[in-house]
């Protein structure tokens, strides 16, 4: 009778330390936040929302994002995973943690993944769009969201420089110069091209991964393009010399969006069918 009860106060302390895994979709307005990543003493997109795990259910933890949003950048599809001991139901984890969130930061969606999902190694691509106000005068609704550009710009000329980008090649002159102890540069695009979309130019990127400040430089120097302070044969020689802090002039955070991040089906679909 003393071995059963022993075996079973292991049981139940073993029950209780059982965490489950919850995934969660974000959004935010990252243009009073230091990135995601945690820092110390700067507000982050990290710290908020661990912060408002803690006042939820009373745990302390760190959790991990598939893309890590650098200052000013905001997030539609931000994917974002812990583990949990709490019996908390699922959906009011979305309204729990939305009460403890401030208004900048909001869960989408959450869901439990499969053992063999990763935030990141599962990753197939992320998708980043850029919002370009080309406009003569301001807007107070997109001041945080879009970079107001008044210069004249030759959207096919841009279109033609974005092909460049499309497949395997090596970003290194397309990220910044304090990221040159990175090994390996190289980088899958899938997809990169413009469109008009509510009174804004929206680029869009679609690559299994970035450096940093890719896409921000990037966008940066097909400006230049459109503006005719570049030609499309020196965009390309910026390419060919794989030199980091080449590209640019870098373009503000502000209108820099992570869109998507994608995943194999089903999980793909498990997400963004029910946003």
């Amino acid at each position: 009778m003393l071995v059963a009860s022993c075996r079973s106060v292991v049981d139940d302390a073993e029950q209780i330390t059982v965490k489950t895994r919850i995934v969660l979709i974000m959004e935010y307005d990252g243009t009073e936040y230091y990135g995601f990543q945690w820092q110390k003493n700067r507000p982050t997109i990290q710290q908020e929302i661990e912060t408002a795990i803690y006042q939820l259910t009373g745990e302390s933890m760190r959790i991990t994002a598939a893309s890590r949003t650098d200052t000013g950048v905001h997030a539609k599809g931000q994917v974002v995973t812990f583990r949990t001991s709490s019996s908390t139901p699922l959906k009011n984890f979305i309204t729990g943690l939305n009460h403890y969130l401030p208004v900048s930061v909001a869960v989408k969606y959450a869901f439990y993944p499969d053992d063999d999902f990763h935030v990141q190694h599962s990753v197939i691509n992320r998708k980043y769009e850029y919002y370009v106000l080309n406009s003569t005068t301001r807007s107070p609704l997109w001041q945080r969201f879009a970079y107001l550009v008044p210069d004249r710009l030759n959207l096919v000329k841009m279109q033609d420089a974005c092909q460049l980008l499309v497949g395997e090649h090596d970003f290194a002159s397309f990220t910044s110069t304090d990221s040159v102890q990175l090994k390996n540069t190289i980088r899958r695009v899938d997809e990169a091209r413009f469109k008009k979309e509510n009174g804004l130019i929206v680029f869009s990127i679609l690559a299994n991964s970035f450096l940093t400040h890719q896409v921000r430089n990037t966008i940066g120097a097909l400006l230049e393009i459109g503006r005719g302070k570049m030609s499309t044969h020196e965009f390309c020689s910026i390419m060919e010399q794989k030199k980091p802090g080449l590209a640019g002039p870098r373009a503000p955070a502000c209108g820099l969006h992570l869109v998507r991040v994608n995943y194999p089906r089903p999980i793909e679909e498990e997400i963004y069918e029910n946003l």
